[in-house]
């Protein structure tokens, strides 16, 4: 039996022929898409009706797009986040979704903890103003004693959490799920509601899943919640945060600044408002650079489709 596999993941496309021969072992014909960060379901459509499997990265799996998979039988996901694909549709479907959890868990951690450092020690504006010419002492922070909050405490925010505790700062928690005791004891986390973390957080980071509970979770009230002094960092996922309230808290001086690794709209528009802010640290969805955990997830990814495939015939 030979199967049909669109490849739609960014990161592996690349190297896509490092896997030819474990391919063409389990008899599978690759088509290989054009894509820029992510498909849109319009763009999912011209490429679906007779694919047998799918390796994918961010693309817009829509009921009308998997109602449209003639065939498909698994979508195994480049990475954790399956949000951008309908669970209960494929479910309905027959349809496997497979991921990789805890793929990118320690970058995006350090990544967290790297914006911190920037703002705290004020390193990119220093750096900007040498290059200027200018010879002038920052005012800065010592992040001993600082609070943190952190806004999902699940793997990424667990890491996070042990990160900033070895630079001795207080850590706030909020998840809707039950945190175990034995963590909140190893590292003194104080759980809290999402609106008490807000008002008393130095420093907060946004490391929940994407769902109906958390989009959008961060809009003007909860901005007006936040210290005049507090910064956010979203490395999560864009809509958790609403872009139109950021910018207006930006504008208003409501917080000192704000850190994105990740948008409403991926790549970020051209004429986004974002860009006019110095105190907007912005990267293109970034946070899981690591070639080390690249190949652990373009393996894993692969083993996820062929045992996909194979289960449902």
């Amino acid at each position: 039996m030979t199967w049909k596999v669109l490849v739609t993941a960014p990161y592996i496309q690349p190297v896509i022929d490092n896997y030819r021969v474990t391919f063409e072992k389990n008899n599978i014909e690759l088509v290989i898409s054009p894509v820029n960060e992510r498909l849109t379901e319009g763009e999912l459509l011209k490429w679906i009706e007779d694919v047998d499997g799918v390796i994918c990265g961010d693309d817009q799996f829509t009921k009308k797009v998997l109602r449209a998979a003639k065939r498909l039988k698994v979508i195994s996901k480049w990475g954790t986040g399956i949000d951008s694909i309908d669970k209960d549709e494929a479910e309905k479907l027959g349809i496997l979704v497979c991921n990789t959890p805890k793929a990118f868990t320690d970058p995006v951690a350090d990544t967290v903890l790297g914006y911190i450092l920037s703002f705290a020690r004020q390193i990119p504006w220093a750096d900007k103003e040498m290059r200027s010419g200018k010879w002038e002492k920052r005012s800065c922070i010592a992040l001993r004693n600082k609070v943190l909050g952190v806004i999902g405490v699940g793997n990424i925010g667990k890491a996070v959490i042990r990160r900033a505790k070895g630079f001795g700062m207080q850590v706030l928690g909020n998840d809707i799920k039950q945190i175990s005791q034995d963590f909140i004891k190893e590292t003194g986390t104080l759980m809290l509601t999402l609106d008490k973390l807000l008002h008393e957080a130095y420093f907060i980071s946004i490391d929940c899943d994407l769902n109906p509970t958390s989009y959008h979770l961060i809009g003007k009230r909860e901005f007006s919640l936040m210290k005049p002094v507090a910064y956010l960092i979203n490395t999560a996922r864009g809509p958790i945060l609403d872009e139109e309230a950021l910018i207006w808290a930006l504008e208003n001086k409501v917080i000192a600044g704000a850190a994105l690794d990740v948008f409403e709209a991926e790549p970020l528009p051209e004429d986004s408002p974002l860009k006019q802010f110095e105190n907007c640290l912005m990267s293109p969805h970034n946070a899981n650079s690591s070639p080390e955990a690249w190949q652990r997830v373009h393996e894993k990814t692969i083993k996820n489709l062929l045992n996909g495939l194979k289960s449902r015939g």
